[in-house]
C-alpha cells in the first residue's frame, strides 16, 4: 500500500481542492451562469452541498468579480435541529466574510391550505423565499447546491412517475435566475473537497429516513445500480445533457407552432384551435400541450400520463368530452377548439322565478319564460327539456331557482320512485363541472323541475288541474 508523508498528503489534498474548484468553474462558464459584477444569493442549509458551494464561490469571488450573499431558510419542521444549523451557518459566513439572511417559512400551514405534502409545500415556499431575499439584496442570480447525484435521483424519480423527455432531461443547470454550479459535480467529489479543506457541515436527520422516495433511491436503488455501472451518475448526467439539447431544439419549433394555435387565453385558461392539433404529429402535440399549460399556471403536478390523456382527447374524443386532471385542471373538447382551464366551474346563483315574463340565468346561459294558463287551456304538457307545465296549485309561489345541494332528491316524471339528484346527473352523463349550473326549480325546498331535463312527478298537471304554469326555455343571447 502506498505510503505518503505529510508533504505528500498536503499536495494530494491541494490537488483535490484545485480539481473540484476547476470543475465548478468550468460548469459556470459552460452554462454562462455568472457574469462580471453579478450579485449572487447562495442557498445555505449547512449541509455538505451548500457548504461546498458557498466555499468554492467565495474562492472564485474575485475572479468573477461578484458580490455574494447567503440565505438560510427555516422550514419550521425540525425545531430541535434548526438553532444549531443557523449557528453553524452564521459562523461559516463570518469566516468567509459573506452576509447571511435568515428567513422562516410555515410549511405545515401551507401544506394544509394548498393540499400538498410537506415536501411539495416546502419546495414552493423555499423558492418564494429565495426570490424575496434576492429582491431585497438586489441579487440577480440565486445559486443552489444541486449536484450530479441529485440529478440522477431526480431523473429516476421522474422515470418511475412516467415522465416524458422533458422530465427526463432532469434539473436544468440554469433556469431563469436560478443557477446550479455543482450540477456536474458528484457527491463523492464534494465529500473529498470538504475533507481536504477541513470544512465541517451539519446533517439533516430527514435525509437518513427511507420513508421519502428520494432517500430510497439514494440509499437503496442507486448503490445497487452502481454495482452494475460504477460510472452511473456521470452516465445519467450525459443522457440528461443530450435530452436538454434536443428539448431546446423542439422548444423553438413549439414556439412558432403555438403562435398560430391559440384562439383565446388568460392566466387561467387557454383555448386552442382543434383542427391543426388533430392532424399534428403526437411528438409535437405533446410539447404544444405542455407549453400551453406551463404558460398558464405551471406544470407542477402534471405528469406525462396526464399529457397523454389530453392527446387522446384531441385525437379521438367527441365534442363535449372532457377530462379532469390534477390541480383542478380540466380539458374540454368543443366543436372546433379545445379548452384547458384552471378556472373554478361556474355555480348558479339562487334567484326567484318571475310569475310572468322572463327569468334570466346567466351562469346557465338560458332564459325561462313563464306564463300562467287555466287548466282547460293546456294544449301541450312539454317534455321537461325545452318546456314544462306544472300545476301551480301544487307548486305555489314564491318558486326559487337554485343549484344542487347535498342530499337533494326528486321523483322523476314517469320513473315511479325517488332518486338522488347526484345519481340522476350521473345517469344523464352530465359532466361534473357543469352540475352546479343545472337550475333546479324548487317549492319549499322540494324540487319541482330539473330545468332542461325532467319534471317532478308530484307537480305534473292532470285532469283535476285548475291553474297551471307554462315554462319555456330559450338560450340567452349575449
Amino acid at each position: 500500500m502506498p505510503c505518503f508523508d505529510r508533504k505528500d498528503r498536503e499536495s494530494q489534498f491541494t490537488m483535490t481542492t484545485m480539481e473540484t474548484i476547476r470543475k465548478v468553474k468550468d460548469t459556470i462558464e459552460k452554462y454562462s451562469m455568472l457574469f462580471q459584477g453579478d450579485r449572487l444569493l447562495v442557498g445555505l442549509s449547512g449541509g455538505p452541498d451548500s457548504v461546498c458551494l458557498l466555499t468554492i464561490l467565495s474562492k472564485l469571488k474575485s475572479e468573477f468579480n461578484i458580490a455574494i450573499f447567503a440565505a438560510y431558510i427555516d422550514h419550521g419542521l425540525r425545531p430541535e435541529e434548526t438553532p444549531y444549523e443557523i449557528d453553524f451557518c452564521r459562523k461559516l459566513c463570518k469566516a468567509l466574510d459573506i452576509p447571511i439572511i435568515i428567513k422562516s417559512i410555515d410549511v405545515k400551514s401551507h401544506a394544509r391550505e394548498r393540499g400538498l405534502n410537506r415536501q411539495e409545500a416546502a419546495r414552493e415556499l423555499r423558492y418564494e423565499a429565495f426570490d424575496e431575499i434576492a429582491s431585497e439584496a438586489n441579487a440577480g442570480k440565486i445559486a443552489l447546491g444541486h449536484n450530479a447525484d441529485d440529478q440522477a435521483e431526480t431523473i429516476l424519480m421522474r422515470l418511475f412517475r412516467g415522465a416524458g423527455p422533458l422530465g427526463l432531461s432532469g434539473i436544468p443547470p440554469v433556469r431563469r435566475q436560478i443557477v446550479r454550479p455543482l450540477i456536474e459535480t458528484e457527491r463523492s467529489e464534494i465529500d473529498r473537497f470538504l475533507k481536504s479543506e477541513g470544512i465541517g457541515f451539519v446533517t439533516d436527520s430527514s435525509n437518513r429516513s427511507n420513508k421519502y422516495q428520494r432517500n430510497k433511491i439514494r440509499h437503496l436503488i442507486i448503490p445497487a445500480i452502481k454495482e452494475m455501472n460504477s460510472d452511473f451518475i456521470r452516465t445519467v448526467s450525459r443522457a440528461a445533457d443530450i435530452l436538454r439539447d434536443e428539448e431546446k431544439y423542439f422548444e423553438t419549433i413549439i414556439t412558432k407552432r403555438l403562435m398560430t394555435l391559440v384562439s383565446r387565453k388568460s392566466d387561467l385558461f387557454v383555448e386552442l384551435f382543434l383542427s391543426p392539433l388533430e392532424a399534428m404529429d403526437t411528438v409535437i402535440l405533446r410539447r404544444v400541450l405542455r407549453r400551453a399549460i406551463d404558460e398558464m399556471n405551471g406544470l407542477h403536478g402534471i405528469s406525462f400520463i396526464n399529457i397523454e390523456e389530453i392527446v387522446a382527447l384531441v385525437k379521438s374524443g367527441k365534442s363535449g368530452d372532457r377530462i379532469y386532471l390534477p390541480k383542478g385542471i380540466r380539458a374540454i373538447k368543443k366543436y372546433s377548439t379545445i379548452i384547458i382551464t384552471f378556472e373554478e366551474p361556474a355555480r348558479l346563483r339562487t334567484c326567484v322565478l318571475h310569475r310572468h315574463g322572463e327569468t334570466i340565468l346567466e351562469e346557465s346561459s338560458m332564459v325561462i319564460q313563464s306564463t300562467t294558463v287555466a287548466g282547460a287551456e293546456i294544449r301541450d304538457y312539454g317534455d321537461g327539456k325545452e318546456m314544462a307545465v306544472i300545476d301551480s296549485d301544487k307548486a305555489y309561489f314564491p318558486l326559487l331557482i337554485r343549484r344542487r345541494l347535498p342530499g337533494d332528491c326528486f321523483y322523476p316524471f314517469g320513473f315511479g320512485r325517488k332518486k338522488k339528484i347526484q345519481d340522476y346527473f350521473v345517469d344523464e352523463k352530465i359532466p361534473r363541472d357543469e352540475r352546479d349550473i343545472i337550475p333546479l326549480l324548487t317549492c319549499d325546498n322540494n324540487i319541482v323541475w330539473v330545468v332542461g331535463y325532467r319534471l317532478d312527478e308530484r307537480y305534473k298537471v292532470d285532469k283535476n288541474t285548475k291553474n297551471a304554469l307554462e315554462l319555456k326555455i330559450r338560450p340567452l343571447k349575449i
